[in-house]
């Protein structure tokens, strides 16, 4: 069942096209990742998901309405963390957090908004003028975690938390998704992204250039191999799908495309191979080949 559709979404200011044909869709139960750069799009889709901006042309919905027109029955069932969080400087932070979930409407379970202060290492007494950006971070997430909703929407939601903290975060969208929540989870992090997210989409100015399980991205991207053999290989560099190549301590190091993977094997095994190394392709593989030698462009953020 579809939590988030989004199709042939644009928008556009002025002569600025933010964005040009996005379609996204977030089923029930699952973590999905948004990644881009800066100014690729991804805060303008948000800010349509929350009902914030009016699209130009397509649509966005959640839950079966319209994110502009059914705004307000939405943010019912919604929780949203920013990557910038602004605070009242003279309410603490427990009276902020409390204030952000009496505005949701929601049942609080009073334990677990305890239970995450208390894994967060967050102090709820002190006025939100003296917090850090990650303080005031871990006061936006403790108030989306502290009760359910059906769809989490985080904009780069552990931007100025350590790494402790970030594992911290990672654990509640974990036990988001085993109550049956939906996450879209939008991060500059890749290894977070690929540690937490079932599919992901990579938008680039305003446009989604891939989509899909990182299962199948993954066979988009170059698989790196270090291989050494009892006698040389003839013409290894010019070999189908081979990239990158070089000479390192008697051994070739290199790049081939997954789909050529067997054919170079049975090619080099000819060679009596007596060791071989190969380090599985990232999400960050895939991210930085598409992002190689272009710019974000006119996108908005």
């Amino acid at each position: 069942m579809k939590v988030l559709e989004v199709k042939q979404l644009t928008k556009t200011f002025g002569k600025v096209q933010a964005l040009d044909g996005v379609d996204l869709a977030v089923n029930k139960g699952e973590v999905y990742g948004f990644i881009g750069p800066n100014g690729a799009g991804k805060s303008t889709t948000i800010r349509i998901l929350l009902g914030l901006l009016k699209p130009t042309s397509g649509f966005a919905r959640l839950f079966g309405k319209d994110a502009w027109e059914d705004a307000v029955a939405i943010h019912k069932r919604i929780a949203y963390v920013p990557g910038d969080v602004n605070l009242w400087p003279n309410l603490t932070g427990g009276e902020v957090i409390d204030l952000f979930l009496k505005m949701r409407g929601v049942r609080v379970d009073q334990s677990r908004k305890a239970r995450l202060m208390e894994q967060f290492d967050f102090d709820p007494t002190k006025k939100c003028r003296t917090y850090s950006k990650g303080n005031r971070q871990k006061v936006a997430l403790i108030a989306a975690f502290a009760a359910d909703a059906d769809l989490y929407i985080l904009d780069e939601p552990t931007s100025g938390l350590d790494p402790l903290m970030e594992r911290v975060f990672q654990q509640c969208v974990y036990e988001a998704k085993k109550k049956g929540s939906s996450v879209l989870l939008s991060s500059h992090i890749l290894s977070e992204v690929e540690r937490l997210c079932d599919r992901v989409a990579i938008i680039r100015q305003g446009e989604i250039i891939e989509s899909g399980s990182l299962a199948s991205l993954r066979h988009l991207t170059r698989i790196q191999l270090t291989i050494a053999t009892k006698e040389v290989v003839p013409d290894l560099d010019s070999q189908p799908g081979v990239h990158d190549f070089k000479i390192e301590n008697q051994h070739y190091v290199f790049q081939v495309d997954a789909d050529q993977l067997d054919e170079m094997v049975r090619y080099v095994s000819q060679y009596g191979v007596v060791n071989l190394e190969s380090a599985p392709p990232t999400l960050e593989d895939l991210f930085m080949r598409h992002y190689q030698g272009s710019t974000s462009g006119g996108g908005g953020q």
